[in-house]
């Protein structure tokens, strides 16, 4: 369930990067699309993270200490 939203997560960042490419070149940066898209890639990469941190503090996930 949890890796499940990690990469849910993950996935919705890198669409979010894509239609910001998009409407950069479609639009030309004339409209506030690529700024509302960089908003909710920011956005989501911080829930992002916060759900990996809590995560690991909770015991959810655990890091790998061999290589």
């Amino acid at each position: 369930m949890l890796k499940t939203l990690i990469i849910t997560l993950l996935l919705a960042v890198i669409v979010s990067l894509f239609s910001g490419l998009f409407f950069l070149i479609r639009d030309g940066g004339k409209t506030n699309r690529v700024i509302n898209s960089l908003a909710l890639r920011v956005a989501l990469s911080v829930l992002l993270l916060l759900v990996i941190l809590l995560s690991l503090w909770q015991g959810g996930l655990t890091l790998n200490p061999t290589p």
